[in-house]
């Protein structure tokens, strides 16, 4: 039976972003609960701002679409996004914008039927982007993805990656085990208990 698959991706494609480490540790993190996971880098798909002419005289994008195949093709969704202002990011926005866009042929939505979300956040600050969640949270649950009860936020994160990536706190390893172990569940996958 083939392992379900995880796309795994950050709202940010600054090179030195919390969120992007954040992205890589956790694909690692599923990847330990036996799921097949792609970890996708969104500075290699970039795209005009969602406009609503453009679509009309030229289509979607190449790379809107392709990123929207990647979303299609995968069981579940892990999205490590940075608080912007108290929300999301305007790339994430943007990707999932051109992502609810149908092509001829096309069912609508179809890049988000049957798909769950895993919720994850990195800041320098205290509260590891909580409020940032919420919205990303409730713009997927509009377009009826089953987000995990479960989030995982790093709090204080700009001293909490080891130089190879690893998370330096053990209650961060801990709690970013028992998200994955969550969504490992979540697809039906029997793993061991979380750490």
């Amino acid at each position: 039976m083939a392992k379900p698959r995880v796309l795994v991706f950050a709202g940010s494609t600054r090179i030195g972003s919390l969120n992007r480490k954040l992205a890589r540790a956790a694909a690692a993190a599923f990847e330990r609960q036996g799921l097949e996971v792609t970890l996708a880098d969104l500075r290699d798909y970039p795209m005009p701002m969602y406009d609503g002419d453009l679509e009309a005289s030229a289509g979607i994008p190449e790379k809107a679409r392709a990123f929207k195949h990647l979303m299609r093709t995968h069981d579940a969704w892990a999205i490590a996004s940075p608080e912007y202002n108290g929300s999301l990011s305007a790339l994430l926005k943007n990707i999932i914008d051109w992502a609810t866009r149908a092509e001829p042929g096309e069912p609508r939505m179809a890049a988000f039927q049957n798909k769950k979300a895993a919720l994850l956040a990195a800041s320098p600050g205290a509260r590891g982007g909580q409020r940032g969640l919420r919205h990303v949270r409730e713009l997927l649950e509009m377009l009826h993805v089953e987000v995990l009860p479960s989030q995982f936020t790093l709090a204080n994160a700009g001293d909490a990656f080891n130089n190879d990536g690893s998370l330096t706190r053990s209650e961060d390893r801990s709690a970013l085990d028992r998200l994955a172990h969550d969504l490992a569940l979540a697809l039906g996958v029997s793993t061991s208990a979380a750490a």
